[in-house]
C-alpha cells in the first residue's frame, strides 16, 4: 500500500484553533485539544446568548419603566395598555430610554395613559 502523506492539513488546523483561542487562560490557548473544546464550548455559549441579548435587554427595559411610573401612581402593565388603548405605539426600548433622560415627555405619557387606562 502506498504511503499517504498528509502535508499541511494538520498543522494549519490545528493553528487555526490555537489561533482562535489567543487570550484563553493556561493550556486552553496552548495545547490543540483543551483549546478545541473551550472554543467549541465559547462559540455554543456565544449563539445561546446572542438570542438571549435580547430577553434580557427586555426585561431591564420592563423593570426601568415600572419602576419610572410607579411614583405616578400607575403600573406598568396599566400604563402598556393606557397608551395601546390611546393608539400610541412606543416599543419598550424607547419609553425607558424616556424614563431615564426625558422625565418630561415620560411623564406626558404617563399621563395620556392614565386618561385612557381603565379605573378600578
Amino acid at each position: 500500500m502506498a504511503k499517504v502523506k498528509r502535508g499541511n492539513v494538520l498543522r494549519n488546523r490545528h493553528k487555526k484553533i490555537l489561533k482562535y483561542a489567543r487570550g484563553f487562560r493556561g493550556s486552553n490557548s496552548k495545547l490543540f485539544i483543551a483549546a478545541n473544546q473551550t472554543i467549541m464550548k465559547a462559540w455554543r455559549n456565544a449563539f445561546r446568548d446572542r438570542r438571549k441579548r435580547k430577553r434580557v435587554f427586555r426585561r431591564l427595559w420592563i423593570s426601568r419603566i415600572n419602576a419610572a411610573c410607579r411614583p405616578h401612581g400607575i403600573v406598568y402593565s396599566r400604563l402598556i395598555n393606557g397608551l395601546m388603548k390611546a393608539n400610541i405605539t412606543v416599543n419598550r426600548k424607547l419609553l425607558a430610554e424616556l424614563a431615564v433622560n426625558d422625565k418630561n415627555a415620560f411623564n406626558k405619557l404617563v399621563d395620556v395613559a392614565k386618561e385612557h387606562a381603565p379605573k378600578n
